[in-house]
């Protein structure tokens, strides 16, 4: 779990609720808080759909490198989606 009481991933409530559209959700909603657009997941299929689940499973072992990399992929389609 996060070490401040007030920090809580995305992963873990994935892990808790076992519901990635949930985790999507509060990823987008935090991305708006700090004023930046929604974001495009549409990207996270196949291949990437396969690299997702395992930065998750990464994530619970706390090794963020993984998941920086499935964000990193999605802020660059949220860009070129915007761009367009």
């Amino acid at each position: 779990m996060a070490e401040r009481p007030y920090e809580i991933t995305k992963e873990e409530i994935h892990l808790l609720i076992g519901n990635g559209r949930v985790g999507r959700l509060l990823a987008v909603l935090m991305a708006l808080q700090a004023g930046l657009p929604g974001l495009d997941f549409t990207g996270i299929r196949g291949k990437m759909r396969k690299s997702y689940f395992a930065a998750v499973q990464a994530s619970a072992n706390k090794d963020y490198e993984p998941m920086k990399r499935v964000f990193s992929a999605v802020l660059s389609r949220t860009r070129r989606t915007l761009a367009k």
